[in-house]
């Protein structure tokens, strides 16, 4: 069977439920889509066919990256947000599930838990796409692989060092590096660093590469060719915020930080940054951030999602 018959009809709950083949094959897929977009090429293989985005979070990159995306693929995208359907008064997400799979031929959601997700793949007939959830950010991590390969022509053998809160984005970006073997260390405070269950689910992945997790930001970024972080407060938890700032004040990433990785090492974040907190602004917007492109490849990833398992 082809990774194309293989990935048909498929769910993205998280990166834990792909091969590196399969992963391998969606980042060839984005290269090619990109590549068609660069030479205005006419690609459709989704005409009339129709995805539902289901938002209880707001998003910038995610909602634009699948609606545009849908677009040029030749299909349509509907936004729906938590008060726009029966979830919000609680229809049970099994009824949804089943409604919308009648209409539609794909569902991404970004909400809170991850448990929702699952029981609305559960009960679909269609494809679902986890946009984002509190364990978890998969979209976004096949995005960061496309251009990690992209800048350093590979990914087996590299080195990222994650600094910061270890969440949806630490506990994806540890599957995605041991899955396709790159190096990881968590560089986080005490009491802020990944769930243990998502430590050792990547460690079961990792197939002589290593997931490290400490509270030195200096021993993790020692030698990374990739240095990633993210927002210290995410959404939901912004009454946290100062309690957090004093915690993550050590785990800021500037050039005195970043004078332990490599010296051609790149800087990424999933965005939106604060700049003069997680991250000083020489660094984002500095020679060796990639944050741009980046964010430009939340498109033609998810666009390599779409037509994988929603085309014929």
């Amino acid at each position: 069977m082809s990774f194309k018959e293989e990935l048909r009809g498929r769910d993205l709950l998280s990166l834990a439920d792909f091969s590196t083949a399969e992963i391998a094959y969606l980042l060839e897929l984005a290269d090619q889509i990109k590549q068609k977009r660069k030479n205005n090429e006419v690609y459709e293989p989704l005409k009339g066919k129709t995805l539902g985005m289901i938002f209880e979070k707001s998003s910038t990159r995610t909602r634009v990256s699948f609606e545009a995306g849908m677009y040029q693929l030749g299909g349509t995208a509907l936004f729906l947000s938590s008060n726009d359907l029966q979830l919000g008064r609680g229809e049970p997400i099994s009824d949804t599930a089943k409604i919308l799979s009648s209409y539609l031929d794909g569902i991404m959601i970004r909400t809170f838990s991850q448990q929702d997700v699952v029981e609305l793949a559960d009960n679909a007939t269609i494809p679902v796409i986890n946009g984002l959830t509190d364990d978890f950010h998969p979209c976004q991590v096949l995005a960061d692989l496309q251009t990690i390969k992209e800048v350093k022509g590979e990914l087996a053998g590299l080195k990222m060092a994650y600094i910061g809160d270890g969440n949806n984005m630490a506990h994806s970006l540890m599957i995605g590096c041991a899955k396709m073997g790159l190096d990881i260390a968590i560089g986080a405070p005490s009491g802020y660093q990944p769930k243990q269950e998502m430590v050792e689910l990547a460690t079961s992945f990792a197939d002589g590469t290593e997931v490290m997790v400490t509270d030195d930001p200096i021993e993790a970024i020692k030698d990374a060719d990739v240095i990633y972080t993210d927002v210290w407060a995410s959404m939901g938890q912004e009454e946290e915020q100062k309690e957090r700032e004093k915690a993550f004040i050590p785990y800021q990433v500037n050039k005195e930080l970043m004078a332990h990785a490599k010296a051609d090492a790149i800087f990424m974040h999933c965005l939106p940054a604060h700049r003069g907190e997680e991250v000083t602004a020489d660094v984002i917007d500095g020679p060796n951030s990639v944050v741009f492109q980046e964010a430009e490849n939340r498109l033609h990833a998810q666009k390599a999602l779409m037509v994988a398992f929603m085309g014929e």
